[in-house]
């Protein structure tokens, strides 16, 4: 049977990577659209989300399938386990792709504006987590999953530093507010991404040994934080 099991699971990961490619080139063509203002790249993300909303449901029933058949234990099981929690978190990272790319459709709407901020290089540091951090589970190399987390700051500071710029240049430029506004919820949507990758990398500790760190104590005594599932 452990054949049979060992079989299922490399299946499973090479499932759960083909998602991860497509969810991270939606999330590229998204980012791509609102630098190029191209509507018809930004609609095409739109329509391509079902699916990965189709593939998220055929990864739960492999899980809840092979959970029946094979009743897993030890590694083998935090391993599916933590494959469910994954696949939701890529499913969400799709749908904020499709935020992205509808947003890129606002803002080509808007009287066009050279963009004042590096949302390229904001993506190229989320993509980087989110390929980690994929390589991370199928490695099972818990160090590489422990810089994924805490390279997530790095992403969090761009995203303030944005917002502060946004607002400070809406006091002197007030008729830009609109587009200024789009970008910011982009950025947002970014750091949102990158919580997915962070909780994907927990997920990858976990499985690989054995306890939970959502919620562990950081350095400075404080709790951990809670990111959205």
């Amino acid at each position: 049977m452990s054949v049979h099991l060992d079989r299922e699971i490399g299946r499973l990961k090479k499932t759960i990577l083909s998602l991860c490619a497509l969810v991270e080139e939606q999330a590229q063509i998204a980012v791509q659209a609102l630098l190029e203002r191209d509507e018809e790249a930004a609609r095409e993300v739109e329509s391509r989300d079902t699916e990965i909303d189709h593939r998220e449901v055929e990864i739960e029933e492999d899980c809840l399938k092979i959970l029946a058949l094979y009743q897993p234990v030890a590694a083998d099981l935090r391993f599916i386990v933590s494959a469910l929690k994954i696949n939701n978190d890529l499913e969400r990272i799709g749908d904020l792709a499709v935020n992205i790319a509808r947003k890129a459709i606002t803002f080509a709407s808007q009287p066009p504006m050279e963009i004042p901020f590096d949302l390229g290089r904001m993506w190229q540091k989320v993509q980087g987590m989110l390929r980690d951090s994929l390589d991370a589970m199928v490695n099972l190399d818990a160090r590489l999953a422990n810089e994924v987390c805490g390279r997530d700051d790095e992403v969090d500071e761009i995203k303030h530093e944005i917002r502060q710029r946004a607002e400070d240049m809406i006091r002197i430029e007030p008729e830009k507010t609109a587009a200024l506004l789009t970008l910011v919820a982009v950025s947002r949507n970014l750091e949102r991404i990158a919580d997915h990758a962070t909780n994907i990398a927990e997920d990858v500790i976990y499985m690989v040994e054995g306890h939970i760190v959502r919620h562990a104590p950081l350095d400075n005594g404080s709790a951990g934080r809670a990111r959205p599932r």
